[in-house]
C-alpha cells in the first residue's frame, strides 16, 4: 500500500469532532483532490477538509476512508476516484472493480449518515507516467455507470466530465498545464482555471443538497 497511506492520522486526531454547528465537508480523492490547495484557497475559504493521497487507487482510498473520512464525523463527503486505476498504478484491475470500490466509498458513508457526492472521472485521453494506454472510453463508462448509481441511490452526481472534455475526450488544454520536460499537456491534473471550473461545478451541486 506505500507510506502514504494513512499520511493524515496525526492531523485527524488534532482536528477532532466537527463542533455543534459545524455543517463539515470532507474532499476525498488522489492528487488531484491533493493539489487542489495548491492552486486556489476555495478548500481553506470554505473551510473544507482536504484528504488526497497522489498516486492513490480507489482500493487503497476505500482502505483508508473510514480514518480519514467517517471517523471524522464530516456531514458530506465529495469523493474524486478512479484514474490511477484505469493508469495501473498498482497493476491492471477492471471497471468492474474500480465502481465496485466506488460504490463502497458510498455505502459507507451512507450507512454513516453522510451525504455522498460521486465526482465524474476527469477527462483523460493518455498518461505521461504510463505510455501507450487511452483511457478516455474507459472513463466515460464507469462515469457513465457512477451516475446512474447516483440518479438511482443516495449520492450526488458531480460532472467535471461533460464541460472540461476535448474532442479526444481528454481533459481541455486550457484546465491542464505544460509539462516542459516532454513539450506536452499533462492531460490529467488540472491547472488554476481547471481547478476554478471545478469549483463552479461542485459548488453548485453543495448549494443545491446542503
Amino acid at each position: 500500500m506505500g507510506k502514504q497511506t494513512n499520511i493524515y492520522l496525526e492531523e485527524n486526531k488534532k482536528i477532532g469532532l466537527p463542533s455543534k454547528d459545524e455543517k463539515r465537508i470532507i474532499f476525498f480523492g488522489n492528487s488531484i483532490t491533493q493539489n487542489w490547495s495548491e492552486y486556489t484557497d476555495y478548500l481553506k475559504e470554505n473551510n473544507y477538509i482536504n484528504r488526497g493521497i497522489s498516486g492513490q487507487t480507489t482500493y487503497q482510498m476505500l482502505l483508508r476512508f473510514r480514518d480519514d473520512v467517517v471517523n471524522l464525523k464530516p456531514a458530506a463527503v465529495v469523493i474524486l476516484a478512479g484514474i490511477n486505476d484505469l493508469a495501473g498504478n498498482n497493476g491492471p484491475v477492471t471497471k468492474e472493480e474500480v465502481i465496485d470500490n466506488i460504490k463502497s466509498m458510498a455505502e459507507i458513508a451512507n450507512a454513516n449518515g453522510i451525504k455522498v457526492f460521486l465526482s465524474s472521472i476527469l477527462p483523460t485521453y493518455d498518461f505521461i507516467w504510463t505510455p501507450g494506454v487511452y483511457p478516455a472510453n474507459d472513463v466515460i463508462e464507469i462515469n457513465n455507470n457512477i451516475k446512474d448509481y447516483c440518479e438511482n441511490g443516495n449520492s450526488t452526481y458531480v460532472d467535471y466530465h461533460t464541460t472540461m472534455k476535448d474532442n479526444r475526450d481528454g481533459l481541455k488544454d486550457n484546465f491542464t498545464y505544460w509539462v516542459e520536460e516532454v513539450k506536452r499537456y499533462d492531460g490529467v491534473h488540472p491547472n488554476k482555471e481547471g481547478y476554478q471550473e471545478m469549483e463552479r461545478i461542485v459548488s453548485n451541486k453543495l448549494k443545491e443538497i446542503l
